[in-house]
């Protein structure tokens, strides 16, 4: 266990800088949860199942408090592939909490969040030896408080810091557009950021961060987060935060055209996408521990990733509207003597409300591809391949509190090799 004092004041003394993704919807509470588990449309007075509990949300929402509970499902089935086929379910409850305290106790710029998952199931990817998992949401099962944290916003929301439980990886080399994909590189982050161990969804870490937005389109924040190299077997509950390992800190740049910057979130929504907006973003994390290397028995001090990300509404029918083309653009790169999936790049194009229809659809096309450092193959074996992932999904939101997201994966190379897989299936999130 590393000492943590010396680095929080590093932090605070050289006025590190962090993203923390502030709001401007009712009552101060923007949108603060991650890839799949962010909301594509408004939920509005029956975007959810259980309705409006006799107005009580609308009241609590008027006192800055916020409730949230969502069932989502990936059932993914690999219909080619050299294992034998198999449909493999993975399902996710979260329950969240917001809370304005300039609404509920007259304390204006300070917030506080919460949520908590149950998740379980199948995952396909493990199963298929995929780089690229095909589910953004599979990972380990689990029961567990995911994040909570304290935030303060100064200036107009030009400077804002953060204390708490949560995930690098739901802020830094998170994907804009990841509702509108499946696919874990696409539909959460880019897929290698745990190279250096920048802390996931759920398993999140102690952490602290810092946003400042010094002109009117531009951003520069920075985090510092508890490395843990198993979080899920180190706190099982989430209740206890966990110090160990040495602090990974974690800093990205970016440029917005069309919007402001103090309103950039984390990922987009219907409402963000009207008009020309963008987000240019570079990132770079950095881990002061000890990795080991193929060609070497002495562990090495540090380990690094460099990210480079682009998201850009590149055509509209009308100028200040939503519906039109984006594209997505993403690159990242770690030194490839002490990470073996050192390298990974993402693109994608996503046509907004292309059915004539009166509910949101929207059709998106993926690219993924994966590279392992050749220093990690094994003797007497065959270089690594590129493993190359293709998918298209048509997103459609039927009822307000329903989303339905059918799709088919193709992947080449799977997990370095020459076997391929074609991936079927769909996405379910319900509101309640």
């Amino acid at each position: 266990m590393k000492c943590w004092s010396l680095p929080i004041i590093v932090l605070l003394s050289a006025s590190f800088l962090v993203v923390v993704v502030p709001s401007h919807s009712q009552a101060g509470i923007g949108e603060t949860l991650s890839g799949p588990d962010s909301h594509e449309t408004g939920q509005g007075p029956h975007g959810h199942l259980f309705g409006e509990w006799g107005g009580m949300r609308t009241r609590l929402l008027n006192r800055g408090v916020r409730f949230d509970f969502q069932y989502i499902s990936d059932s993914l089935w690999n219909i080619k592939s050299e294992q034998k086929e198999r449909l493999a379910s993975w399902n996710r409850f979260r329950g969240t909490v917001d809370i304005d305290f300039g609404a509920l106790i007259e304390q204006p710029g300070l917030y506080f969040h919460a949520t908590a998952v149950w998740q379980g199931g199948g995952n396909l990817g493990t199963y298929l030896g995929l780089l690229t998992s095909p589910s953004g949401m599979s990972s380990a099962n689990t029961f567990r408080l995911d994040s909570w944290w304290l935030e303060k916003r100064w200036f107009n929301e030009r400077f804002i810091a953060r204390v708490g439980q949560f995930a690098g990886q739901d802020f830094y080399g998170a994907q804009h557009y990841a509702t509108s994909f499946i696919f874990e590189p696409m539909g959460y982050a880019l897929g290698n950021l745990f190279t250096d161990f920048e802390s996931f969804d759920p398993p999140s870490t102690p952490a602290m961060e810092v946003r400042v937005v010094p002109v009117h389109h531009f951003y520069v924040k920075s985090m510092v987060l508890a490395e843990d190299r198993n979080p899920f077997a180190h706190n099982l509950t989430g209740l206890v935060p966990q110090f160990r390992g040495a602090p990974v800190s974690v800093s990205e740049i970016g440029f917005t055209p069309g919007k402001k910057a103090s309103s950039v979130r984390a990922f987009d929504n219907v409402e963000t996408r009207k008009g020309y907006s963008g987000l240019y973003q570079f990132g770079a994390s950095y881990n002061p521990g000890k990795f080991m290397s193929p060609k070497s028995v002495t562990p090495r001090s540090g380990n690094y990733l460099l990210y480079w990300m682009a998201s850009q509404a590149i055509w509209r029918v009308d100028p200040k509207g939503a519906k039109g083309l984006d594209a997505t653009f993403a690159y990242d790169w770690s030194s490839p003597d002490i990470n073996r999936n050192n390298t990974l790049l993402t693109a994608g194009l996503r046509f907004n409300e292309p059915l004539p229809l009166r509910i949101h659809n929207t059709m998106s096309l993926g690219y993924v591809q994966n590279r392992l450092s050749q220093q990690f193959v094994p003797p007497n074996t065959p270089r690594w391949k590129t493993e190359h992932g293709v998918e298209f999904n048509t997103l459609l939101d039927p009822l307000p509190m329903l989303l339905v997201q059918p799709v088919i994966q193709y992947y080449a190379n799977v997990g370095g090799r020459a076997q391929r897989a074609v991936v079927f299936g769909f996405r379910t999130k319900v509101e309640f």
